[in-house]
């Protein structure tokens, strides 16, 4: 099978790079920067580029994007060429050669608002039925390529599933809060409790995707670490979410303590992926349950493929605030 990762310079580009590379697929990778893992450097905003790119790909894993982290030193023009423009190209292409499965990599960030439930209610318990506010140019056009996929579905019966991802990222936290009141594993172990899902887990799914595409048609999917929590736990969440993790993982808080890390007071949005668990047969293997098992061992509770990429940066340039500048 021949698959286009775009964005294969990036942190899951370059994961399904060498996933597919190591599974013997002829796998092309794009991207506007360099690398061991990326075959032809140019644009998806250049539709020629992509043209040139797509002729007798069966299927397109589409990762390239901008992300959060440039809301700041982008333009809104920037997302819309990118995320959105850069998209319909993909897409426009992907239908002229006959491409079996088109999948496309989102972010729970276009739930947005959705996601801040008043200080007084239940934590957020986030399907795919919650419907998205985004509060940023970059939820708006990840939310606007969902749509083009969707239309492309209808259109012209391109299999398109959509993969809203949450955090996978190695870099520290955008919030200075979390930075100076938790070291970034402590938080990053926290987060696979309701937030966060380890890069191989996020390469699966894709693969899982690309199987699925052509019976499903269209979908969109919450991709996050399994949730131990159920909907009965989301009001003590809210304040009081250690006694809630200690009642579930009685021995969590010695490792925690023997580390010096905690738990977060409060907890306000669960991300649930049992639709995508059910429909694509995913099984996320990295949960909290094995981040406290990998602790115990003395492991890092990354896998090894997040491991052998790290952190890569979204800026070239070095900020005093953060590891990127937040608007």
């Amino acid at each position: 099978m021949k698959i286009l990762v775009t964005g294969s310079s990036g942190h899951l580009g370059e994961a399904l790079m060498r996933t597919l590379r190591h599974a013997g697929h002829a796998a092309i990778g794009i991207d506007i920067l360099a690398s061991a893992f990326t075959n032809e450097v140019g644009s998806i905003v250049d539709r020629d580029f992509v043209r040139r790119c797509m002729p007798s790909v069966d299927a397109v894993l589409h990762t390239a994007t901008l992300h959060k982290p440039h809301v700041a030193t982008h333009a809104r023009q920037d997302f819309v060429d990118v995320n959105i423009t850069g998209t319909l190209n993909l897409l426009e292409e992907a239908v002229a050669v006959g491409t079996g499965a088109f999948i496309f990599t989102s972010t729970t960030s276009t739930f947005g608002d959705a996601l801040r439930p008043p200080a007084d209610a239940p934590a957020a318990w986030v399907t795919e039925d919650v419907v998205p506010l985004p509060k940023n140019i970059y939820g708006v056009t990840k939310l606007a390529a969902e749509n083009l996929c969707e239309l492309f579905r209808r259109k012209f019966g391109l299999p398109c599933l959509v993969l809203r991802t949450s955090r996978f990222f190695p870099e520290e936290d955008d919030g200075k809060a979390i930075r100076e009141a938790y070291a970034d594993a402590n938080a990053k172990a926290n987060e696979f409790l309701y937030r966060r899902v380890d890069v191989a887990d996020v390469v699966d799914v894709h693969l899982l995707a690309i199987e699925k595409a052509a019976a499903i048609g269209f979908r969109r999917y919450i991709i996050s670490a399994t949730t131990p929590f159920t909907r009965d736990d989301l009001s003590a969440l809210r304040g009081n979410a250690p006694a809630v993790v200690k009642r579930l993982f009685p021995t969590y808080a010695d490792e925690y303590a023997r580390r010096g890390w905690q738990m977060f007071p409060d907890i306000e949005r669960v991300y649930v992926n049992e639709l995508a668990r059910a429909e694509l047969g995913w099984q996320p293997r990295v949960d909290f349950a094995c981040v406290l098992e990998r602790l115990r061992a003395g492991e890092d509770f990354r896998s090894p493929l997040a491991q052998a990429i790290g952190s890569k940066g979204y800026h070239e340039e070095i900020f005093a605030e953060g590891p990127y500048p937040v608007e």
